[in-house]
């Protein structure tokens, strides 16, 4: 015969056995837990969940390795737009007196060859730099991702077009690119250089973009959406890119340092960036034959690109952890 079963204070009733008493202390702590706002993790159905880029900006503020390079790129962001802030020097006013001399009062790095300040060119050189790499890759993300957007959501004939059109890009090296593209240039402007990185780097961001609205427009709700009679543009405009556009930003960003070391490698070559135009890398080309008397002149440029690559690289990674769900 089963034992009688006993009352509880709540009206409950629960078997007088080790199993039952287990199932009620679960359940008590089930309702516990309810009736607590937001959960045990402050998560419960009384707080609204979280977006992926509310959650992103949430573990960004959090994971010191953003805050370090972003607080590098907002520095050089400055100085870029105000260099005067911290170099009250003309970077082109040179005294040949004074060439290959070392660091004195007023000029802590010393003098180029030409006799130039190299505190002040290193800061003035920072322009030049920020705005190829950030202008080449707002370039290359808008032309990379509606091209590859397109392709991946309409497939087809257009897509294997521009499949065939990446693989040719694919197969021209960029550094011998830039050598013959850029070797007829004669504008000393930055444009010329933004461009051709513009025309060889479109075609990553396209794939990238690609098999991105490839991946989203397979989820359930863009396939609800399509039953119930959306439009293409509406279903690529406010289903699709919201959940597709996160791989393009991270690769899009670690990109940007590499645009930026891109550029003063072919200034160094001679066919980037070019004389009156104050650059990292012609700066370094030009102290490249003095690295023996004079390595101050190389130390300091070399120095000042290698940190700025590195905060736009750490920034990718950070971004890349807090937007991919699968290192979470």
């Amino acid at each position: 015969m089963p034992e009688p079963l006993e009352p509880l204070e709540e009206g409950r009733a629960i078997a007088a056995t080790g199993a039952g008493g287990a199932t009620d202390l679960a359940m008590a702590e089930g309702e516990s837990l309810e009736k607590t706002p937001g959960g045990p993790q402050g998560s419960g159905p009384d707080k609204k969940a979280r977006s992926l880029w509310s959650d992103a900006w949430h573990d960004l503020r959090r994971n010191p390795v953003f805050i370090v390079s972003g607080l590098i790129i907002l520095f050089l962001v400055v100085i870029a737009i105000w260099p005067s802030l911290i170099a009250s020097g003309d970077p082109l006013d040179c005294d040949l007196s004074k060439a290959q001399e070392g660091s004195q009062p007023g000029h802590p790095f010393g003098f180029n060859g030409q006799g130039c300040d190299v505190y002040t060119r290193t800061v003035y050189g920072a322009r030049a730099s920020i705005q190829v790499g950030v202008l080449a890759t707002l370039g290359v993300t808008l032309l990379g991702s509606v091209l590859g957007g397109l392709a991946g959501f309409y497939g087809g004939m257009w897509d294997g077009i521009l499949s065939r059109i990446t693989d040719i890009f694919f197969a021209i090296p960029v550094i011998l690119g830039g050598l013959v593209l850029l070797s007829v240039v004669s504008n000393n402007t930055v444009w010329p250089v933004i461009g051709f990185m513009v025309l060889l780097g479109w075609p990553q961001l396209s794939r990238i973009a690609r098999g991105s609205v490839i991946t989203a427009k397979q989820n359930d709700y863009v396939q609800a959406a399509r039953a119930l009679g959306a439009s293409n543009s509406r279903m690529l405009l406010r289903h699709i890119t919201p959940n597709a556009v996160a791989p393009v930003i991270v690769v899009a960003t670690i990109a940007l340092g590499t645009y930026i070391s891109l550029e003063a490698t072919l200034s160094f070559l001679g066919v980037g960036l070019k004389p009156p135009t104050v650059s990292w890398g012609i700066d370094i080309s030009s102290a490249s034959p003095y690295i023996r008397n004079a390595p101050h002149m190389l130390l300091w440029p070399s120095g000042a690109l290698a940190i700025t690559v590195l905060a736009f690289i750490m920034l990718g990674d950070a971004v890349r952890d807090a937007l991919d769900p699968k290192l979470r």
